[in-house]
């Protein structure tokens, strides 16, 4: 055996790569390749099924179709997430400065800021630095660098999270893959939840971002519990269980409207 000190959510995310990479994974191949006992083997792939990232087989699983890149994200509820986006752009006063990261909802709310009054908006995404930079508002943008990663239109990796240690926010605004009531904001990639969670330490307030689809669910990296959410802003209420969970962590919670 290889052996490896990695923890569950790092293991994971190696398991769903090596997956990808070659379309399938077997119970012996992890457990060889990292280390563990084929039991540990079973119950990760197990978790990744249940998270919707693979398809588990006999003795293994097999890869699942790949993530939307933000084009198809762009057209995923997108009367939803521009509701959401008007709503939480008219939540920021001018001389705000947001962290921003990247995500098909934080890019409509990046268009529904080209209008607001002038703040500092710091982003790993071109496409919110682009949409934020037209209008009249006249924003000061800054762009955070690091791997570029065309299929999302950001930067992630160690020098994104430097860059993002640089600076000091009132507020992060943030997307995320899930929210579940016990284990709060979660995502399905460990390099973007990363960025998220540096956003958060540098930010004094956390405004979530989120359309109804992402209640209820899990994905395969946590980003921080509801308790450190300020205000979450989205489509519809959530369920009971969920909305009692909001409620008890203190969040504020902003239902949008749709445009008629």
């Amino acid at each position: 055996m290889q052996g490896s000190p990695l923890g569950p959510e790092l293991r994971r995310q190696e398991i769903l790569e090596l997956a990808n990479a070659q379309t399938s994974v077997s119970v012996d191949e992890v457990a060889r390749r990292f280390g563990v006992s084929r039991e540990t083997a079973r119950r990760d792939l197990a978790q990744l099924d249940a998270d919707g990232l693979l398809h588990r087989v006999h003795g293994g699983a097999l890869k699942t179709a790949a993530e939307p890149t933000l084009s198809q994200r762009m057209v995923e509820n997108a009367a939803a997430k521009q509701a959401i986006a008007r709503a939480a752009a008219a939540l920021f006063d001018a001389g705000d400065t947001l962290l921003v990261d990247a995500g098909s909802t934080t890019a409509f709310f990046a268009s529904a800021l080209a209008e607001a009054p002038r703040m500092t908006l710091m982003t790993t995404s071109v496409e919110v630095a682009a949409r934020a930079g037209t209008g009249g508002a006249r924003h000061r943008i800054y762009l955070i660098g690091g791997e570029y990663r065309p299929e999302g239109g950001e930067a992630v990796g160690s020098v994104a999270l430097e860059q993002i240690d640089r600076f000091r926010a009132d507020h992060a605004v943030l997307t995320v893959g899930a929210i579940d009531a016990a284990r709060g904001l979660m995502d399905y990639d460990v390099e973007e939840a990363m960025v998220a969670r540096a956003m958060l330490r540098q930010a004094a307030r956390l405004t979530v971002l989120a359309d109804a689809s992402k209640f209820d669910r899990v994905a395969l990296v946590q980003v921080c519990e509801l308790a450190a959410v300020s205000r979450l802003v989205t489509d519809r209420a959530p369920s009971a269980v969920l909305g009692q969970a909001v409620e008890r962590a203190g969040v504020e919670l902003v239902i949008a409207s749709a445009r008629i």
